[in-house]
């Protein structure tokens, strides 16, 4: 059994409109959303043995935010260029390279693709997961190598508007 935590991206700030997509930093709320979430992870004893990030401005932002506040050490969050943007099999193909000694990952990324990932892993139809929304999941493999669609069972969905 591994464990799969998902992590969408934390607001960002669109006040620089000839900043790049790939630079655009967190918005205000996103840098209050991305602690406020790390927070409520660590108060649930999550911990997960490493963290991935879209190499973006906002998601590695989001991931340090988080990781902070759940005593993860930031030093070795793990930043992935493939995790921009990607889509479900990339996502997918991503896990399935993972050692399989670790028990527990989390991804930070972007939707339209998280959200598709995660409809497609634990069989659900979730409509977006909202930025700096985490999802818990876990799956019913013993390597990362054996990840495939269905495979998973959610039972964590928070997000920093969710009371």
């Amino acid at each position: 059994m591994k464990t799969l935590y998902l992590l969408r991206h934390a607001k960002s700030s669109w006040e620089d409109a000839g900043l790049d997509d790939y630079h655009r930093p967190l918005s205000p709320r996103g840098e209050k959303d991305a602690p406020k979430m790390g927070k409520r992870l660590r108060r649930e004893g999550i911990l997960p043995n490493l963290i991935c990030s879209s190499s973006a401005a906002r998601a590695i932002a989001t991931a340090r935010l988080a990781a902070e506040e759940m005593n993860y050490p930031v030093k070795t969050i793990q930043q992935e260029k493939k995790l921009y943007h990607a889509g479900p099999e990339e996502i997918l193909g991503f896990l399935r390279s993972l050692p399989p000694s670790l028990e527990s990952v989390m991804l930070v990324g972007h939707n339209p693709g998280l959200t598709e990932f995660a409809n497609d892993l634990l069989n659900e139809e979730i409509d977006n997961i909202p930025t700096a929304g985490v999802i818990g999941a876990k799956l019913s493999v013993d390597s990362w190598k054996e990840v495939k669609w269905g495979c998973g069972k959610m039972f964590l969905y928070d997000y920093p508007k969710k009371e």
